[in-house]
């Protein structure tokens, strides 16, 4: 009877906390005018010619700020280049974009242009999309103080809905580029994909790891 008791009381807990779990946001009361490439994450900079190097086997992924501008749905954004390789083949070269708000430093996600790669030739375009252009509108990619709980959508595109949830601001991970301390710990998920990856930051550095891809060195170019 204790063992069954015990069932229901979990069930409903869990029950609860479904209930009154944080909705996903997917709008954001930013001024549109005030979005560009000013401002400061301080745990994404996004100075131009910064770069971060990451490994996991034979795998590998350098993701480089770059040094211009694009102006997507009428907001300047910032490209950041990131070219995952395997064996020494380059596996997909993306662009992502993205704007900050100044006032907030929250970065938010403007859309991305991918490029799949085979035998040194692009042969696909998977999971392309700018907001403004065939229904998608932008997300945010982290926010500038981030809090436990906060729940939001980061890509908001037809096939694209990935999600983020601020699970810690504190915890430690070690790579080869270092220990980090008071990281920020997300988890990635999408209501049209199974699974939930996780990914971390830490302050004045960036992502210092993204699943099992942990970060071997970042600073300038």
């Amino acid at each position: 009877m204790r063992t069954i008791l015990t069932a229901v009381m979990l069930l409903g807990t869990a029950s609860l906390c479904a209930q009154t779990a944080t909705p996903w946001r997917s709008s954001f009361p930013v001024d549109r005018k005030t979005l560009g490439v000013k401002g400061n994450n301080p745990y994404l900079p996004l100075t131009p010619d910064t770069q971060w190097t990451y490994k996991r086997g034979k795998e590998f992924e350098v993701i480089t700020v770059l040094d211009t501008t694009r102006v997507i749905d009428g907001i300047e954004c910032r490209p950041v280049e990131d070219r995952e390789e395997s064996s020494g083949q380059l596996v997909t070269r993306t662009l992502d974009y993205y704007a900050i708000d100044p006032a907030t430093n929250d970065i938010y996600y403007m859309g991305e242009d991918v490029d799949e790669y085979r035998n040194g030739k692009v042969v696909s375009h998977p999971g392309s999309w700018l907001s403004g252009v065939n229904g998608a509108t932008f997300g945010m990619l982290l926010p500038g103080t981030p809090k436990v709980g906060d729940r939001f959508y980061q890509e908001q595109a037809p096939g694209s809905k990935d999600r983020i949830e601020i699970r810690s601001t504190d915890d430690r991970i070690t790579t080869p580029a270092g220990t980090f301390e008071h990281c920020v710990l997300v988890a990635v998920s999408s209501p049209i994909e199974k699974g939930i990856s996780y990914k971390w930051y830490a302050r004045g550095i960036g992502a210092v790891k993204d699943a099992e891809m942990v970060l071997e060195t970042y600073g300038k170019k």
